[in-house]
This record gives C-alpha cells, sequence and structure tokens, in this order.
C-alpha cells in the first residue's frame, strides 16, 4: 500500500545522533527533535546529554531493546491522539543493530507514518577509511557473542567476495579476530576504533598483523574485513552436492541454486535441470 511520508498526519520520526563528536548531527535533526512532542529513547541519561547541548527540553521515555513490546500499545495511542513522535538510540541511526524495528513495524501496520531521517551511522566512515573496496559490502552488524556460534555465522561468509562489515564489542575484539583467522583465513582488515572521536584510530593490515598490533581495548570497534579473492575451483564437487551444502546451511533449493549458479558461473537453468535430473 502506497503512503506518502509528508501528508501532515502523526509521525514517528527516526532521528539519527552523532556516534562520539556531539557536533556530527544535522540542523534537520535538532529541528526534528524541538518539533516533536516527546523522544523514546535508548537510554535516557545518553540523550540528555545531547539535549541540554542543543537547549532542547522534551519529555524523555525509555525505549530500548526490552520495553519496545510493552510500549506499543502506548506509542500507537499517543499518534492517535495526534502527536508526533521522535525515536533516537544512544549513537547512530536507530534499528541498525539498534533498538528501533519493533516499534517502526508496529507502527507501519497501524497505517501510521514513519519518517526515517539520514544521519550518522558507524559503518559509513568506517568504509571510507578502511582502504578496503568500499563496493559492493555486506553490513553484518554484531556476531553471536557465542564462539561456536559465531564461527557457523563466519562459515556462511566466508565464500561472500563482497567485503564484510562487522560491529564488535570491546570485550570480544580479540576473540572474533582469532575467529576471522580461523575462519576466513589471513585476509586484509581495517579495524576502526572510537570513531569520530578525539582517540580515534584505525589499525589497518592483515588479521594476523592487527592482532600483534592491538595495543588498546577501549571505546567502540567496527570491523571492516576484505571478502574473499580466492577463485574457487569447484571441479571436485558435483552441482548436486554444491547445492546440497547451501540446503544443509537452511537454504531453500530454489535460492541454493540460484547461489550455485552464480558461484559456478552458469546459468540458473543448467544447476537447476542438472540438480532435478537427479533428484527426482
Amino acid at each position: 500500500m502506497s503512503q506518502k511520508s509528508y501528508n501532515g498526519s502523526p509521525t514517528l520520526y527516526f532521528i539519527p545522533t552523532p556516534i562520539g563528536n556531539l557536533e556530527d548531527i544535522t540542523i534537520r535533526a535538532i529541528n526534528t527533535l524541538k518539533m516533536v512532542d516527546f523522544i523514546l529513547c535508548e537510554d535516557t541519561r545518553v540523550t540528555s546529554i545531547l539535549l541540554n547541548k542543543y537547549e532542547i527540553k522534551k519529555s524523555l521515555v525509555r525505549c530500548d531493546e526490552y520495553s519496545q513490546n510493552k510500549l506499543k500499545e502506548q506509542i500507537i495511542q499517543s499518534l492517535s491522539d495526534g502527536k508526533n513522535i521522535g525515536f533516537v538510540s544512544d549513537a547512530g541511526s536507530p534499528i541498525v543493530s539498534d533498538p528501533g524495528y519493533i516499534v517502526a513495524k508496529y507502527v507501519i501496520d497501524a497505517g501510521y507514518n514513519v519518517v526515517a531521517l539520514p544521519g550518522s551511522t558507524a559503518f559509513v566512515p568506517a568504509l571510507s577509511v578502511s582502504g578496503i573496496n568500499p563496493s559492493p559490502f555486506i553490513f553484518y552488524g554484531f556476531l553471536s557473542d557465542k564462539v561456536s556460534k559465531q564461527k557457523k555465522e563466519l562459515e556462511l561468509l566466508k565464500s561472500k567476495t563482497e567485503t564484510l562489515i562487522f560491529y564488535v564489542s570491546v570485550h570480544d575484539v580479540k576473540s572474533t579476530l582469532n575467529s576471522f583467522y580461523e575462519i576466513l583465513g589471513d585476509r586484509k582488515i581495517a579495524i576502526c576504533r572510537e570513531l569520530t572521536k578525539i582517540h580515534e584510530e584505525i589499525i589497518r593490515g592483515t588479521i594476523r598483523e592487527c592482532l600483534n598490533d592491538l595495543s588498546s581495548l577501549k571505546g567502540e570497534f567496527v570491523i571492516i574485513v576484505e571478502g574473499n579473492t580466492e577463485i574457487t575451483d569447484f571441479s571436485n564437487i558435483t552441482i548436486e552436492e554444491h547445492v546440497n551444502i547451501f540446503i544443509e546451511d537452511g537454504m531453500s533449493k530454489m535460492d541454493a541454486i540460484k547461489k550455485v549458479a552464480k558461484e559456478r558461473g552458469v546459468s540458473k537453468s543448467i544447476v537447476y535441470n542438472e540438480y532435478n535430473k537427479i533428484n527426482k
């Protein structure tokens, strides 16, 4: 169903906030924060610092990953009462590895406007300064904090030729780099720490080099990983076996066939016919 975003009806605004330097906020974001009737935020203490800097006085309602479901009806009631609502996370763009999706979907399903303002997102400047091919890329966000599951996720990513982008907690940096080295091999990476802040630091090199050079484990981390540059030889594996690998990883048969066709550089119909001839 088509819906005009700027039709004058009550709206939920997703407003990006600076990832470090508080001056990295748009004029539109400031004006929207001033305009809305109240603001949903991940942490009222963090948001208060930003609002105080720009002398904005608004009622704040905590809406984090755990409270989104509880607040859905209250949000819809406020919109039905004609109120405009702002939504911010602690830093960066809401929903991008931050709270907001549950609320956004509920508001959209209820027929109200959702407008997202452009602005700060940590992975974009990280990609720009990484020195690694920026296009195409896959933004993955956070891997599982369980090493065994993390390695399974990386197994699914290791054949990707796209540049890979991850957010990594300070507590998980070394273990994640070790998982990268074990599963992905010794690829080029860029570790981007404390972006936009006074202690901003970019560590570039291979995974092994960066593990040896990682002296500081403070701050927020974005890690850019080079995609798979090795040419894969499929001569020792049949089309049937190749398709079944992806099906066992959870893909549907048709998605697996498309994936195999792309990796082998042949038409989808060739893979489809060969696979179905054997699996009638």
